[in-house]
């Protein structure tokens, strides 16, 4: 039965809209989720309107998960949370993060005075830029971070870098490179080329990156469509490898399992990443909740933006081993 209190808090207006706006569900499938009737949500919905809540994006939809971004922040030993409302019923872990990351990353070009982000790329990066409306920022430049693969070329790192230039109103710099070596070449050489030499050297300057990361599954774009046949996603397993940020694998503790893939890969060194001063992870889905703990483990993640079905099982992950240890 519909809950029958008028509930007209910003939170909870915030989120009826974050569902139908941007997970793009029908008033009727918002009503039934959060157990009220359809004519509250159309109010909360007109309401918002009216208030300036809802414009070109929604202001403020992350309210409502307040205590979790909290509990998260501390749990995993970062800075800041930020979770956005998921459509349980029809599971998409791209569109709820891609839509609060293009928020973030509006208020901190605002705020932050960045002027230069590194980046990488992936589905959830693409969604972002959907989402983000057009600015002006013409002193900001946008460093792709990571080579890329024959495939994906919307959400691949040129696509990733110029969309999201294109949009901020920024200039891009392309890592014009495959994200793995052939076999064979020396990778020190390889980097020797002038423009590469130059490109890498933009990392030590990066006020920000934006990262993504993905476990060894063929729900992973670059275990499917990258990875070198000689990479075999079993071997990596057996190294103890649950996932991976920037094309170099990792394990349940955060450290690299193959010094033979990292030798091969194009892109930032981890140890790089560490040292930049914002460091911003957008993930989410249940595959990937041991490699978000990971990554944020070994110091590649400052703010983590995900949605609340995963960071219900991180939590879950951590109460349950809290319960062990104690017992």
């Amino acid at each position: 039965m519909a809950r029958e209190t008028i509930e007209d808090s910003e939170a909870f207006i915030a989120e009826v809209c974050w569902h139908y706006f941007m997970n793009e569900m029908t008033q009727a499938e918002v009503a039934k989720m959060l157990d009220v009737t359809r004519l509250r949500v159309n109010q909360a919905i007109q309401r918002a309107k009216a208030q300036g809540i809802v414009k070109i994006q929604i202001e403020s939809p992350f309210i409502a998960r307040t205590e979790m971004q909290s509990e998260l922040k501390d749990v995993l030993g970062i800075e800041r949370a930020v979770v956005a409302p998921a459509n349980s019923g029809g599971y998409d872990y791209h569109r709820p993060t891609g839509a609060a990351l293009a928020a973030l990353i509006t208020e901190r070009v605002r705020t932050a005075s960045w002027k230069s982000i590194g980046v990488s790329w992936g589905l959830t990066l693409d969604t972002a830029i959907r989402r983000l409306p057009r600015q002006s920022h013409p002193d900001l430049e946008v460093v792709s971070i990571l080579g890329g693969t024959a495939q994906g070329s919307t959400f691949n790192a040129f696509g990733i870098a110029s969309g999201f230039a294109d949009v901020l109103g920024a200039h891009y710099s392309i890592l014009t490179a495959p994200i793995y070596l052939s076999d064979g070449i020396d990778r020190d050489l390889f980097l020797s080329q002038t423009s590469l030499k130059e490109h890498f050297q933009k990392f030590q300057s990066l006020d920000a990156v934006l990262l993504t990361c993905s476990n060894v599954s063929d729900k992973s774009f670059l275990v499917s469509h990258g990875l070198p046949k000689e990479m075999e996603p079993e071997a990596l397993i057996e190294q103890g490898a649950i996932g991976d940020v920037l094309g170099q694998f990792l394990d349940k503790d955060g450290n690299s399992v193959s010094k033979y893939v990292d030798d091969r890969t194009i892109g930032m060194p981890l140890d790089s990443v560490q040292a930049v001063p914002e460091k911003i992870m957008a993930a989410a889905g249940p595959h990937k909740v041991d490699i978000i703990r990971a990554a944020c483990h070994r110091g590649l993640v400052d703010t983590l933006v995900t949605d609340d079905v995963t960071a219900s099982l991180i939590l879950e992950r951590y109460r349950g081993q809290s319960v062990n240890a104690a017992q």
